[in-house]
């Protein structure tokens, strides 16, 4: 397959810094720098922020101010601030403080979703039932996350006919789009690419998404690979934060800069001011007191330096 396969030259951004980056950040940050954080991210003209996750402060305490997370953001009219909801009751809560759009999500092995959630891959399909539901009667859009597309830390190689009945799945309860996910960044434009061809036959690309990680330095080169299926939409986080705190190895998301810069030289368009994402990227790691994942960041001495 080749880029032809889809003839837009946008591409959205989901920049999960503030959730799955946060959330995975030894430092607990006070609510008001992750509303700061996530008020800068609004003025960098990303479309799609996620803010926060619904989940027990028991078993994520990064998210225990949740509710006061989302209350307290800025709600730009044009852009969504999606939060993550395991559970009915995380749904609930979510409805509660205001949410228009919230997430899913479920693993393509069964071994890392008992680890995760406790249950395996088809016992977390049924735990979404109700949630989508819900979701339906409030009018509320559900984003459904796929784990674990192309690796397992415990399970090790997944089969593409296990990622195919998860997506298959989410997208048959409504759910708008489903981000796949390489969770312990082990994938490569090979195995990427054996993904994609089962998965795309299954789900058009304009519903899928990519949340690659960047532990084995394969992000970039595989979100490369999506865009030759005609997916136009890639999960990225500010700096590079963030994981998965359960599988362990699984540093570092794909950093949002960074993916913005090739973007951009490939004459893509994102609608996303670079230097002003940096700016943010420089504010969130000082907050955090750790040096910024982003190798753009790091590099950045200005919009002149990038040639198209």
């Amino acid at each position: 397959r080749t880029a032809t396969t889809c003839s837009s030259n946008q591409v959205r951004i989901v920049e999960v810094g503030p959730r799955d980056g946060l959330q995975n950040e030894p430092k607990l940050l006070p609510a008001n720098t992750k509303i700061e954080l996530i008020d800068r991210l609004s003025e960098t003209g990303l479309q799609t922020i996620e803010a926060t996750s619904f989940v027990s402060a028991k078993w994520v305490p990064q998210m225990g101010d949740n509710a006061e997370v989302f209350r307290g953001i800025r709600k730009v009219p044009g852009i969504s601030y999606p939060v993550l909801t395991p559970n009915i009751k995380g749904f609930e809560s979510a409805l509660e403080a205001g949410a228009e759009e919230v997430a899913v999500f479920g693993a393509a092995s069964d071994a890392f979703s008992l680890k995760n959630v406790n249950c395996t891959a088809n016992q977390a399909i049924e735990r979404f039932k109700p949630v989508l539901k819900a979701a339906q009667e409030h009018r509320v859009r559900v984003r459904g996350y796929v784990s674990t597309v192309v690796g397992c830390p415990y399970e090790g190689v997944v089969a593409p006919d296990a990622v195919v009945k998860v997506v298959d799945a989410l997208y048959q309860m409504g759910c708008y789009e489903i981000s796949l996910g390489d969770t312990i960044g082990v994938g490569t434009p090979g195995s990427m690419r054996l993904m994609l061809d089962a998965v795309t036959q299954a789900v058009p690309a304009e519903k899928l998404a990519v949340h690659c990680h960047d532990t084995y330095g394969q992000a970039l080169s595989n979100i490369l690979v999506s865009l030759d299926y005609g997916i136009r939409v890639v999960d990225s986080s500010v700096s590079g934060l963030g994981g998965c705190p359960y599988a362990k190895g699984a540093s570092g998301n794909a950093a949002t800069e960074d993916v913005v810069y090739m973007l951009h030289g490939m004459g893509l368009s994102t609608g996303v001011n670079l230097d002003k994402l940096i700016q943010v990227g420089r504010y969130i790691c000082l907050e955090l007191g750790r040096s910024s994942e982003s190798k753009v960041n790091r590099a950045w001495k200005g919009p002149q330096t990038q040639i198209n």
